[in-house]
């Protein structure tokens, strides 16, 4: 494999570049002995003091290739509307709070992803053994009941552990696949249905679904490319799934004046404003009275305008965080991108918070009190989460740069076409975005948002992680 050379002058694969990244976000190792030795033992010890809901013929869907399966799901049409059945893996059912293994989970935070592989929030053989819903295989977790009206509206919610057995493990290119060749049926023809109700009610509370690409370090032959990858229709749905279990979870403990919420603030007038006015310069419509979510939809990214507005816009979905009551609710409870208060609770093989959060749920729908090393937990996990967050998202960002970096470090001064998706008005110069390589880099010069030109490579350093274009004349 080719090499790349950091400060020092040692030559490394490109995967020691990210294990460079590891170290310098401090990220954890292996896991201790301790840790292994007790969850190897709850592996094969969990609690079954649950209801049998084997019966029902649960299915995942996932990225190819998942072991960490933490959601399955089953749907069925009713008389007036539909019942939603979501299996989540029951993590509690193998973790003690003040065990070795809660420890680790409180000191991970979640699990992060790297293109070489991922730094787990437990040890595999519980995240891709003894708690993944693995198909076939008998497995405790907590199964949540929401009935739906016939536009998709809740109308009744509940929570309780079960032990249940996943029939199937579906990928997203397949549900898609069988979705638009019309041979979809069963719980696969119900997921697009609900999914796309749950879309439309969404646009209707005001709710966002940015239509951005995911910009994804890819393995390919050995080596790695980057690419722009727009999420599947069928991910859409499952995802809607995942945000109604969300949203039954919050309503569920602010009724009960404790738990664990996920919120993001509303947008400052002034980001609104200035977003309007991005909005008006690239010609993008924004109707008198329409939010922000009713304009991003059906936004084509693929457009140099539409891009250059939805990264622009971006600065009204930041500061998403956690936060915990325990008493008088939040003053500010809601996710302004849900547009109602939510909650995680559906990944809790690879977020701390959702299986305490979860633990509070199963205690309100039972009529018990919370645990006491469960609200003892609380106000310690919005500082846990958000800093784990925040490494996440700097490993995720740091990776994509080295590779940037790494696949044009032998184009200097070679000309590309790319989209200008940013300006920055106060140091000049602002952000492009390249089609082919997947790229969104620094570009100097003065550069009309949302116009296609023609920018020269100038830097392109794996030692610094640092791409940098200017506007060719």
């Amino acid at each position: 494999m080719p090499t790349i050379q950091v400060p020092d002058q040692i030559p490394l694969k490109l995967e020691d570049g990210f294990e460079r990244i590891t170290r310098e976000l401090k990220l954890p190792g292996g896991f201790t002995r301790a840790v292994l030795d007790e969850a190897a033992w709850v592996a094969k010890v969990p609690r079954l003091d649950a209801e049998d809901l084997t019966h029902i013929p649960f299915v995942t869907i996932d990225p190819i290739g998942s072991m960490d399966l933490d959601q399955a799901v089953h749907l069925e049409r009713l008389r007036a509307g539909y019942r939603v059945w979501y299996a989540i893996a029951d993590v509690g059912a193998f973790v003690r709070p003040g065990g070795v293994i809660d420890a680790e989970a409180r000191a991970r935070g979640e699990t992060v992803y790297l293109p070489a592989g991922k730094v787990p929030l437990h040890p595999p053989v519980l995240s891709e053994g003894a708690a993944s819903l693995l198909p076939g295989a008998l497995r405790p977790a907590v199964v949540w009941r929401v009935d739906l009206d016939s536009d998709g509206r809740p109308v009744g919610a509940d929570v309780q552990r079960a032990l249940v057995r996943s029939r199937e493990r579906y990928d997203y290119d397949y549900v898609q696949a069988v979705h638009d060749t019309g041979t979809a049926d069963g719980v696969l023809e119900l997921l697009a249905e609900i999914g796309e109700l749950r879309l439309a009610l969404e646009r209707e509370r005001g709710g966002v679904t940015l239509p951005t690409p995911d910009q994804e370090v890819v393995r390919d032959d050995g080596g790695y490319r980057l690419e722009f990858r727009l999420p599947l229709p069928a991910e859409a749905w499952n995802a809607q799934i995942s945000l109604l279990t969300g949203m039954a979870a919050a309503t569920m403990m602010l009724d009960a004046e404790i738990g664990l919420l996920r919120v993001l603030p509303r947008p400052q007038p002034g980001d609104l404003a200035k977003v309007r006015r991005v909005a008006q310069a690239l010609d993008v419509p924004w109707p008198e009275g329409a939010g922000y979510g009713a304009v991003v939809h059906g936004l084509d990214p693929k457009a140099g305008r539409h891009a250059a507005f939805l990264h622009e816009s971006k600065v009204l979905l930041r500061g998403a965080g956690h936060v915990a009551f325990d008493g008088a609710p939040p003053r500010h409870a809601e996710h302004a991108a849900v547009a109602a208060p939510y909650a995680h609770v559906t990944a809790p093989l690879r977020r701390l918070a959702d299986r305490y959060a979860t633990e509070v749920c199963l205690a309100v729908a039972a009529g018990e009190p919370v645990p006491a090393t469960v609200r003892a937990a609380l106000p310690l996990l919005p500082d846990l989460m958000n800093a784990s967050g925040r490494r996440a998202g700097a490993v995720e960002r740091a990776c994509v740069d080295l590779v940037e970096a790494f696949l044009l470090r032998d184009r200097i001064g070679q000309a590309f076409e790319a989209v200008v998706i940013d300006v920055d008005e106060r140091r000049g110069g602002g952000q492009v975005q390249l089609v082919d390589p997947a790229v969104i880099a620094r570009c100097d010069g003065a550069l009309p948002l949302g116009k296609q030109v023609t920018v020269r490579l100038t830097q392109a350093d794996p030692s610094t992680r640092e791409v940098r274009f200017t506007l060719a004349t």
